[in-house]
C-alpha cells in the first residue's frame, strides 16, 4: 500500500531529489474521533502538487534537508499547518478537527443537511458563485444544478426570472433567507427581480431536491432553496465592483465591513445598481438595491440585525411570441402595441412597466445555552408596495384579443353619447397595484449529544395584501375621477407550524432520521377573480429515514416524506381547488474522498391532486395550475465532483425521470375523453449540466459549462403543438485575480460569455386550448396555440473588483 501511496507523492519534487540524500515524512492522518482519514491532502508550501493519504490515512514523502511548511486538508475539516526542520527522518501524525462551520450557519441549522442526513441536496458556496456573478439573478447563477431548468422573460438573465426542480416551478420550490419564508405568501411564487444582486450578499445557498426538511413557508413540492447572507467579515474592507455586457447591460455595487471592533460588532453593507436593455425588444431593467447589516457576538451569543431590498423597473416582457414570430423576428415584444381605429399600428406605448419596492428587515439572535443547548428567533416584517402600468388600446383588444377589458363597465364607468354616437368602450391606461405587509417569527430550540440531535421549532407568520386598480387616463370618459379605482379588495393569510426533528446514531454504522410538521394555514379574499374565500387547512407531515456509513467514503441513505400544500390565489382564480399532498421516497449513495464526490439517487414523488401547470397564463402573465387527481415523478440524479490532477476539474450532472398524468381526463372537440398517462406539463426526461474548470495558476481560473435540458411539453395532452423543442447552450468562464500588499488588496477580472456557440433556443413558453363553435356552426372544434420566451444568442459580460 506504501508503494501505491509513493507513486502519488510529489513527483516533480522526488525527480529532483534523486539524486541527493533524502529524509522521509510520514504518518497517519485521522479525525478527531481517531478514524483514519482515507484520501486527506497534505501539501508543502512553494511545490504546486499535493500527496493524497492512503486508504488507512497513512502518507509518506522524501525530501531533503531544509524547512518545510506542510499543510494537511480533508474536505471540509478544519486544516492543519505545521513547519519544521527537516534533518532527519520524522513521523508526523495529525488529529484534524472539527468541521470548518461558518458562523452564521446557525441561522439555517434548523434546515439545513450534511450527508449524515437522509435528503438530497447540493450546496453552493460564495467562492463558486463569485466567478459568475456579474449581475444576472440567483436563478440563473443556479443553472448547472441537477435537475434545474432556468428561464428569463427578457432573454438575458436580468429582470424577471425563474427556475424549475424536478419539473416543479418557482411556485413549488420553497425559498427561505436565514429561515425566514421568501416565497410571496398568495402566489407561491419567488420574485428575484425584487432583490436584484441579492448573490453578492449571499454567503452559501442549499438546493434540497424533493420534500426536504421542515421549514418555514408553503411545503416544498419540487425542492427547497435557503440562502444564507453573508457572514461577519473580522477584518475591515471596502469593495468596489463593476460590469459591462451585452444589450447595454451594467452593474455597479459597493460592499464594505468596519471589521470587528472590540472583536464584537461588525456593521456591513452593499449598495447596488443594474441596468439592462435586455435581448428582447425594450425588456429593459432597472434594478437598485441594498443591503445593510450590524452583527454582535461572543463566545455564547451571535445576534444580526438586516435590512435589504430593491426597487425594480422592468417593462413587461411576459406576453411570449408565437412560433411564426419565433421564425422571423425573435426579439418581438408585443407588450404596449397600440393602433388607430382602423387598426393600423400606431406604436407602443413607452411606460408599459412594472414598478415595485420590497424592504425586508430581520433581527436574527442565536444563544448557546450550554455545550449541548441553543436557541435561536428572528422576527422579520417585509412591505412590498408597487403596480404595473398597461396601455389598453381598444381596436387590439376588442378585435385581436376578443378581451372586454376596453369597455367601459370593465372600468366601472358607465357608457355615455358623445356627439350622437354611443361610447361603450376607449383606449385607456391602467395601473394595477399590490400594497402588502408580511410579518412573523420562526424560532428554534437545538440539542446535541454525541448520539443524538433534536431541534424542536415552529413559526407564526402573516400577510396583508391590498390589490386595487386605477384608471391614470383614458380617451373617452364620462364623469370620471383621476386613479378613480376601478376594483379593490384585500387579503389575509395566517401560517403557523410546529415541528421536532432527531438525528440518532445507532452505532458508527447506522443513524435515524425523524421528521414531524404540523401546519395550520388559513386564507381569506374577497377578489372579483377569486370570489369569496375563507379557507382552513390543517397538515401533517412525517418524514422519516435512515442512513448508512459503510465506510469513510461511501454513505447510503433512504427516507420517505409527507407533504401537504394549500392552492395558491392564481389556483382560486382559475377554479375551485383543492390541497394537494405528496408521498417522496428517496434513495441515495454518496461518495466521498479528496479527488472525487459522487452523489447518486432514486427517487418516486407520488402526488394525490397535484395542481400542475396547464400550459397557460392568466392576464399578468402569472402560471394557471389545475388539480389532475393521481400523478408521479420518478426518476435518477447523478452528480460528481472529479479533480484531475491538481489544474483541471470536472463536474458532470444528469437526471433521468419520468413524470406522468395518471388517466388524465381532457374535453376535445366537445368530448370528455380519457387520454391514459400524459407528461406532466413543463418536465422534461433529461437533464444534463456539466462544468469543466482548468486553473493554470492559483489565481486563474477558467470554466466551460455547459447545459443540456430534454423535449418538454408545455401542457398536459401530449400535443405536438404544445412541445418545447430540447435545447443546449455552453457558457465560458474566465477570473483572474491579482493580489498585492498595498492599500488595494487585490483586483479581480471576470469574464462570461453566455451561450458561446450562439445557439437559437427556448426555455419556456406556454400552450393554450379553446373551443371554437363559430367556424362550423352546430360542430365544437378545440383550437390549440402555443407562445415561446427565446433566450439571447451568443452574448457576454465582464467586470473588475478593486477591494481594499
Amino acid at each position: 500500500m506504501k508503494t501505491i501511496v509513493t507513486t502519488f507523492a510529489l513527483f516533480g519534487l522526488v525527480m529532483g531529489l534523486m539524486a541527493q540524500e533524502k529524509f522521509k515524512v510520514s504518518g497517519i492522518i485521522s479525525d478527531e474521533f481517531d478514524e483514519p482519514l482515507p484520501g486527506a491532502s497534505i501539501a508543502i508550501a512553494g511545490y504546486e502538487n499535493f500527496t493524497p493519504a492512503d486508504f488507512n490515512g497513512y502518507y509518506e514523502i522524501f525530501l531533503e534537508k531544509g524547512e518545510y511548511t506542510f499543510s494537511f486538508s480533508y474536505i471540509d475539516l478544519v486544516h492543519e499547518i505545521i513547519s519544521l526542520y527537516l534533518n532527519g527522518d520524522v513521523v508526523i501524525n495529525v488529529q484534524l478537527g472539527k468541521k470548518i462551520e461558518v458562523l452564521e450557519e446557525v441561522f439555517v441549522s434548523a434546515i439545513r443537511v450534511s450527508k449524515e442526513s437522509p435528503v438530497t441536496f447540493s450546496n453552493l458556496k460564495k467562492e463558486e458563485i463569485a466567478p459568475r456573478n456579474l449581475g444576472q439573478d440567483i436563478p440563473i447563477l443556479m443553472n448547472f444544478l441537477p435537475s434545474v431548468v432556468t428561464t428569463s422573460d427578457a432573454g438575458a438573465g436580468v429582470g424577471y426570472t425563474g427556475i424549475r426542480v424536478r419539473g416543479s416551478d418557482a411556485t413549488r420550490v420553497n425559498v427561505t433567507i436565514n429561515g425566514i419564508p421568501y416565497n410571496d405568501s398568495e402566489s407561491h411564487g419567488t420574485f428575484w427581480v425584487n432583490m436584484p444582486d441579492f448573490a453578492s450578499s449571499t454567503e452559501s445557498l442549499q438546493l434540497q431536491r424533493g420534500v426536504g426538511t421542515s421549514t418555514n413557508g408553503a411545503g416544498a413540492f419540487g425542492a427547497s432553496l435557503n440562502l444564507l447572507t453573508e457572514g461577519i467579515s473580522e477584518e475591515a474592507f471596502g469593495q468596489l465592483s463593476s460590469s459591462y455586457g451585452s444589450f447595454n447591460t451594467l452593474r455597479n455595487n459597493l460592499k464594505f465591513s468596519t471589521g470587528l471592533l472590540n472583536d464584537r460588532v461588525e456593521i456591513s453593507g452593499r449598495l447596488s445598481r443594474i441596468t439592462s436593455d435586455g435581448y428582447v425588444d425594450r425588456a429593459s431593467s432597472e434594478l437598485d438595491s441594498y443591503f445593510l447589516q450590524g452583527a454582535y457576538k461572543d463566545d455564547n451569543t451571535l445576534i444580526k440585525t438586516l435590512l435589504f431590498g430593491g426597487h425594480e423597473i422592468t417593462y413587461q416582457s411576459w406576453f411570449g411570441i408565437d412560433a411564426a414570430t419565433l421564425a422571423s423576428y425573435r426579439t418581438y415584444n408585443p407588450a404596449g402595441i397600440q393602433f388607430d381605429d382602423n387598426g393600423n399600428f400606431e406604436g407602443f406605448y413607452g411606460n408599459q412597466v412594472d414598478n415595485y419596492k420590497q424592504n425586508h428587515a430581520q433581527l436574527l439572535w442565536n444563544q448557546k445555552l450550554s455545550d449541548t443547548w441553543s436557541t435561536n428567533i428572528a422576527i422579520h416584517y417585509t412591505k412590498g408596495k408597487g403596480f404595473f402600468e398597461e396601455y389598453v388600446d381598444d381596436w387590439y383588444t376588442t378585435n385581436v384579443l376578443f378581451s372586454d377589458d376596453s369597455q367601459l363597465n370593465f372600468i366601472g364607468r358607465e357608457n355615455f353619447m358623445l356627439n350622437g354616437n354611443a361610447i361603450t368602450s376607449t383606449d385607456y391606461i391602467r395601473r394595477r397595484w399590490l400594497d402588502n405587509d408580511f410579518y412573523g417569527t420562526v424560532f428554534s430550540t437545538s440539542y446535541a449529544s454525541e448520539k443524538l440531535d433534536v431541534i424542536l421549532g415552529g413559526g407564526y407568520n402573516k400577510y396583508v395584501g391590498d390589490h386595487f386598480g386605477e384608471v391614470v387616463w383614458a380617451r373617452f370618459s364620462n364623469n370620471s375621477v383621476y386613479k378613480e379605482r376601478y376594483y379593490d379588495d384585500t387579503s389575509e393569510k395566517t401560517d403557523f407550524n410546529m415541528f421536532s426533528k432527531a438525528n440518532y446514531t445507532l452505532n458508527e454504522k447506522w443513524k435515524l432520521f425523524g421528521d414531524l410538521q404540523y401546519r395550520t394555514v388559513g386564507y381569506q379574499a374577497n377578489g372579483v377573480d377569486t370570489g369569496l374565500v375563507d379557507d382552513t387547512f390543517n397538515f401533517f407531515n412525517p418524514k422519516v429515514g435512515i442512513t448508512y456509513d459503510f465506510d469513510r467514503n461511501n454513505n447510503f441513505y433512504f427516507s420517505f416524506a409527507v407533504a401537504n400544500r394549500e392552492p395558491n390565489r392564481n389556483d382560486y382564480e382559475n377554479g375551485s381547488p383543492k390541497p394537494e399532498r405528496l408521498n417522496d421516497f428517496e434513495l441515495g449513495w454518496r461518495y466521498v474522498s479528496e479527488k472525487v464526490q459522487v452523489s447518486t439517487n432514486g427517487y418516486y414523488m407520488s402526488y394525490k391532486d397535484q395542481l400542475v401547470l396547464t400550459g397557460e397564463l392568466n392576464d399578468v402573465g402569472a402560471p394557471l395550475r389545475a388539480n389532475v387527481g393521481d400523478s408521479y415523478r420518478a426518476g435518477l440524479e447523478i452528480d460528481v465532483n472529479l479533480k484531475l490532477g491538481t489544474r483541471f476539474a470536472i463536474s458532470p450532472n444528469i437526471a433521468l425521470s419520468t413524470n406522468k398524468n395518471r388517466d388524465f381526463v381532457f374535453q376535445r372537440d366537445g368530448i370528455l375523453q380519457n387520454l391514459g398517462n400524459t407528461n406532466i406539463a413543463f418536465s422534461p426526461n433529461v437533464i444534463f449540466g456539466n462544468r469543466l474548470t482548468y486553473s493554470p495558476k492559483e489565481n486563474l481560473q477558467i470554466s466551460a459549462l455547459t447545459k443540456y435540458v430534454g423535449k418538454q411539453y408545455m401542457g398536459n395532452i401530449d400535443s405536438e403543438a404544445s412541445v418545447l423543442d430540447a435545447y443546449s447552450q455552453t457558457d465560458l468562464n474566465i477570473q483572474y485575480v491579482i493580489e498585492t500588499d498595498a492599500f488595494i488588496k487585490s483586483i479581480t477580472f471576470s469574464g462570461l460569455v453566455n451561450n458561446v456557440l450562439d445557439a437559437k433556443y427556448v426555455s419556456n413558453g406556454y400552450f393554450f386550448t379553446f373551443d371554437d363553435d363559430f367556424s362550423n356552426p352546430g360542430t365544437i372544434t378545440t383550437v390549440e396555440g402555443a407562445g415561446y420566451y427565446p433566450q439571447a444568442g451568443i452574448n457576454f459580460l465582464m467586470g473588475a473588483t478593486v477591494r481594499f
